[in-house]
């Protein structure tokens, strides 16, 4: 990957649909921890419409392309709370995670928050460790009759 022509930006509600197909590769082509039918529940098809509209337009989204190519995105809520973290499975392990982080890390310190948290799955936990975060603790929620196990992280800032 060419880190030079990388760019981090705000996204727009043209990319949102982007976004969902970004989410869905990342979950059905990355490396995995879960199940074919545990990724199923969780995404059974690329996030798109009105309800995927609504909830990324209360967030602060982060878009990482090359060249007009989104090869990730990650989000914060108010509060600190990072909702959305996913990379293309062609650009994982290339320091995108980082980037948004950072981007993500700079919005949250500049609207004064005081801790960021995130509920993390089996593959984002290590990312999210090496970003400063913590385990609260692990949890498993049921999608679609599919148990998920995931982590509540927290990082102070």
């Amino acid at each position: 990957m060419n880190v030079v022509a990388l760019r981090i930006r705000p996204a727009t509600a043209d990319d949102y649909d982007t976004l969902g197909e970004v989410m869905y590769d990342a979950i059905h082509h990355g490396p995995s921890k879960y199940t074919g039918a545990q990724s199923r529940a969780w995404a059974p098809e690329p996030r798109n419409g009105a309800d995927w509209t609504a909830r990324l337009s209360g967030q602060h989204v982060f878009v990482a392309e090359i060249g007009g190519d989104v090869l990730g995105f990650m989000s914060i809520e108010p509060g600190g709370y990072v909702d959305f973290a996913y990379i293309r499975p062609s650009a994982q392990g290339s320091g995108l995670f980082r980037k948004l982080f950072d981007a993500i890390q700079a919005r949250a310190i500049a609207q004064g928050e005081t801790e960021l948290s995130t509920h993390a799955s089996l593959m984002a936990q290590p990312a999210f460790a090496a970003m400063g975060f913590s385990v609260d603790h692990h949890e498993t929620v049921e999608v679609d009759g599919q148990s998920l196990a995931r982590a509540r992280m927290i990082k102070p800032l």
